[in-house]
């Protein structure tokens, strides 16, 4: 018999667009949209410039989230 260990998730953990789009169901191109206009989760640019490499933190994806959800849509 097989036991998995369940890994906790790390709320600190730096995800790639590539992830946060699979877990948030958008497409990279819809974050990086996003994350121009001000409107996506927090992030982080690791290196400088229009090709830095963009992470965004667990825990601030999480928020995001959490921040977009309506009781209503009256």
């Amino acid at each position: 018999m097989s036991v998995h260990a369940v890994r906790a998730l790390d709320p600190d953990e730096l995800l790639t667009p590539a992830e946060v789009a699979r877990i948030t169901k958008l497409t990279v191109s819809t974050l990086k949209d996003k994350r121009w206009r001000g409107t996506g989760p927090r992030f982080t640019k690791l290196s400088p410039g229009k090709g830095g490499r963009v992470r965004y933190r667990r825990r601030d994806v999480d928020a995001w989230m959490a921040g977009n959800c309506l009781a209503s849509a009256a």
